[in-house]
């Protein structure tokens, strides 16, 4: 499988409460760039104060807007959440996500078969399956406490993209008083929607990480891949 990769480093079980680090440009590659596999927001973080638990949200496919059809996953996309435990940049373990016949398969965590630049589906590594939401948001929690979500959600991504190009313009007086403040700036992608797919797992079951932010908190490295059937 094709692997484009965007990263979230640096988020674990001793996160600030309430702090949330997101990865997000919405620009991929060319090559995934406006496809199925175009990665738009990578999330990983606590769900609450010393919570023996981590969340991980990928959001693909930032262009599905609700005048349209929402978009489909692609059942020819893994999604794939690296997670690396001893601080070496390789992932350790992974959780995977491939949709069929209108279900979400989540495999993992587990260690991946290979590293890089390719992937395969850990078959024998099953972690659960929930029907994707339309509508009505529906998640299942598995025997081992784990949640699992997949569906439309509205893009979290707030920015004011036709002021943000006044601004860059070389012409000056395109925008003389530069960014506009919160209470008049647009959030161009209001009603726009992503495809998200969402993992609240326990700790336990991803291993003990090694690696130590700038805060001096013991955390995992993790990154979001897409891996297109060749």
């Amino acid at each position: 499988m094709k692997r484009t990769t965007k990263f979230l480093m640096g988020l674990g079980a001793l996160a600030v409460t309430g702090l949330v680090l997101v990865s997000a440009d919405h620009i991929d590659a060319p090559s995934s760039m406006g496809t199925t596999a175009d990665i738009a927001d990578f999330y990983a973080f606590e769900p609450s104060e010393n919570s023996d638990n981590t969340v991980f949200i990928v959001d693909v496919q930032s262009n599905v807007l609700p005048e349209l059809a929402y978009g489909n996953f692609d059942e020819d996309v893994l999604l794939e959440i690296n997670i690396d435990l001893d601080d070496d940049l390789i992932e350790d373990k992974v959780i995977q996500a491939i949709p069929r016949n209108g279900r979400m398969y989540f495999f993992g965590p587990a260690e991946p078969s290979q590293t890089g630049l390719n992937g395969s589906i850990l078959i024998d590594a099953p972690l659960g399956d929930v029907e994707i939401s339309s509508a009505t948001a529906i998640v299942e929690t598995t025997s081992d406490g784990v949640s699992l979500f997949a569906g439309p959600r509205q893009d979290p991504f707030f920015f004011d993209f036709f002021q943000f190009n006044a601004v860059i313009n070389p012409d000056v007086a395109s925008a003389p008083g530069g960014f506009l403040a919160p209470d008049t700036a647009a959030d161009t992608f209001d009603g726009a929607n992503t495809l998200s797919v969402a993992v609240e797992i326990p700790n336990n079951l991803l291993g003990t990480p090694t690696a130590t932010n700038a805060l001096g908190l013991t955390v995992y490295n993790t990154w979001v891949t897409s891996n297109r059937k060749q």
